[in-house]
């Protein structure tokens, strides 16, 4: 019997969390409230950095940023923010085990954390209000708010591939920021990155912190192999939440795949069975035998995923995809595969074919051809021409 994956759509590991809700209801009753934003962390913190705590003008208070370690310490801060009215500015406040208040806010897991604390009000509370709306309802949203500057607390947000708002420092950091923001969408990640002053992106001036409504793409490789233990490390650096399947337990076992990637036993069609995948997904076919290698595929292609890949040579393309005919797959869903996928970059190690393989599939995501920069002529950074 198979081990079903647990996958749902693109939106089921993006859900809204309880602190979102409150906050879009705030936001749209228009109450005056103060987010405490963790922005970075340094080491080990309780959690992640893009944790949310909002607290209200009444001393309501959602959310938590370090599991309540420095919780109290923040909401002192965001309380004064409040009292002083809505031209405070902004606070970014740093905790950590070496700092004297340590030890009296509970700070003992040995990291340090950067929090941003500021009233949401005027165009930071219009593009929160937004952004979390279209979380809502279902749409990719990054946010990305300015750690440091004069105007740090502005934010800038893309909103299901448009871009909402300015920081007001420059039409260069607003267009790298949104560039910016716009991949680390595609991967479902949140992070922080550093700018100039004068907002290009080979700089250490301005912080700023990205999040990421979204779950990370989706990666299922068939096939328990040397390729697959190359390959699975490196997506998962670039983002993706990578599974390897394969029927055969005795090979999928090695703690190889599972260093890198969650470990599926079963037949193609059972780990496929009720699978959902979006244009951000890959599936990728390393089998290289037909009763693992065609169930796979027809499978993958009665999803929405974006890549769908198969090794093999030529010749072994041009045979299976006469087998997958005679299935019943037509030339139009024989046309969404990439086989022989990867880039003709003369590969020939497995972890060679790796890099071949998820550079035709960054190509594909981003619809470019692959080729080399210096043929090009058009901007490096797609439609955006600031890189």
């Amino acid at each position: 019997m198979a081990a079903l994956i647990p996958y749902g759509g693109v939106i089921d590991s993006g859900v809204v969390t309880a602190t979102q809700e409150i906050a879009l209801e705030w936001l749209r009753d228009g109450r005056r409230m103060a987010q405490a934003l963790l922005v970075e962390v340094e080491g080990s913190a309780p959690l992640p950095d893009g944790a949310m705590m909002v607290i209200d003008d009444r001393g309501t208070i959602e959310g938590s940023i370090t599991g309540g370690c420095v919780e109290g310490a923040v909401v002192t801060e965001a309380e004064q923010l409040l009292a002083q009215g809505p031209l405070a500015g902004v606070r970014v406040l740093r905790y950590g085990i070496s700092d004297e208040l340590a030890g009296t806010v509970g700070l003992m897991c040995g990291g340090i954390v950067h929090i941003l604390v500021a009233e949401l009000e005027g165009e930071a509370a219009e593009i929160e209000r937004a952004a979390l709306a279209e979380h809502a309802a279902g749409r990719l949203t990054a946010v990305a708010t300015l750690v440091d500057g004069p105007q740090a607390g502005a934010r800038l947000a893309v909103i299901d591939g448009a871009v909402r708002g300015s920081f007001g420092a420059g039409a260069l950091l607003d267009s790298n920021v949104a560039r910016e923001a716009q991949g680390l969408l595609e991967e479902g990640k949140t992070a922080v990155r550093r700018f100039g002053a004068d907002g290009a992106t080979l700089g250490d001036d301005l912080r700023v912190h990205f999040r990421s409504y979204a779950p990370p793409p989706r990666m299922l490789i068939f096939g328990a192999i040397d390729f697959s233990a190359a390959l699975a490390p490196i997506a998962s650096a670039i983002g993706y939440d990578v599974t390897i399947c394969d029927a055969r337990a005795p090979f999928a076992r090695s703690p190889r795949f599972s260093a890198s990637a969650t470990v599926r036993i079963g037949w193609p069609q059972e780990l496929m069975d009720g699978v959902l995948l979006g244009p951000r997904d890959a599936v990728l076919v390393f089998t290289h035998d037909s009763k693992f290698d065609e169930p796979a595929l027809i499978a993958a292609l009665g999803t929405d995923a974006g890549y769908i890949g198969a090794l093999g040579s030529r010749r072994t393309t041009a045979d299976r995809e006469a087998r997958l005919r005679r299935a019943g797959v037509t030339d139009e869903q024989l046309a969404r595969i990439h086989a022989p996928c990867g880039l003709d970059i003369g590969s020939r190690t497995a972890e060679e074919t790796a890099v071949s393989v998820l550079a035709e599939i960054i190509a594909s995501r981003a619809r470019r051809g692959g080729e080399p920069l210096r043929m090009g002529q058009g901007p490096i950074h797609g439609r955006d021409s600031a890189g």
